[in-house]
């Protein structure tokens, strides 16, 4: 398995959640790295991106509430999710690649209100 995700589960609303995901070295070295979401009945979406270099990205559903994180050392991308809402509600998948090449399996993320 070359990317693993953890940390889904079951919140209530305004509540936190931790997603980490494990990559293999040699996939995650030299790549971006990302989570994307997919609700019910919904497109799969980006929600943060974090270059090699650190540089971030979020979609602006989730701007000031959730924070990616890299850990060179670990090679491990976080995704700290806080004030959670009912519409955070999805799976949750983590990426590495410029162009997503890789995907871990998906975990879910209910927040209930």
């Amino acid at each position: 398995v070359q990317l693993q995700a953890s940390g889904g589960g079951l919140v209530q609303t305004g509540g936190s959640l931790r997603l980490s995901c494990a990559a293999s070295r040699t996939i995650f070295s030299f790549n971006l790295m990302a989570w994307y979401r997919q609700a019910p009945a919904k497109e799969r979406e980006l929600v943060a991106s974090i270059t090699p270099g650190g540089a971030t990205n979020y979609a602006d559903s989730v701007k000031g509430r959730f924070t990616i994180s890299r850990d060179n050392s670990k090679s491990t991308v976080h995704l700290q999710m806080d004030s959670l809402k009912a519409e955070d509600t999805a799976v949750y998948y983590c990426s590495a690649g410029f162009t997503a090449r890789y995907w871990g399996q998906g975990t879910q993320v209910t927040v209930s209100s």
